[in-house]
C-alpha cells in the first residue's frame, strides 16, 4: 500500500515545451550561421576555401589504367 504514483503529466503541454526546445536549438543554429556580419563571413569563407585547397594540394592522384595493367 505503500506505493506512490508517477506525476501526472499533461501530454499537450509536454509536446509543446518538446517542440519549443527543438525551436530554440533550430534557432541557435540559424544565428550561428546567418547572424555574422559581412566581415566574418568573408573571413570564414576565405578560411574554408585555404582550408580546401590545401587539402587538394595533399591529395593523391589517381592511378591511370595504364599503370595498373601489370
Amino acid at each position: 500500500m505503500g506505493e506512490t504514483k508517477g506525476e501526472m503529466v499533461n501530454l499537450r503541454r509536454a509536446r509543446k515545451e518538446k517542440a519549443r526546445a527543438a525551436s530554440s536549438k533550430e534557432a541557435v543554429a540559424h544565428r550561428a550561421k546567418f547572424g555574422r556580419i559581412r566581415a566574418g563571413r568573408d573571413a570564414a569563407d576565405q578560411t574554408r576555401i585555404l582550408e580546401e585547397k590545401r587539402l587538394e594540394a595533399h591529395r593523391r592522384e589517381a592511378a591511370s589504367s595504364d599503370d595498373q595493367a601489370d
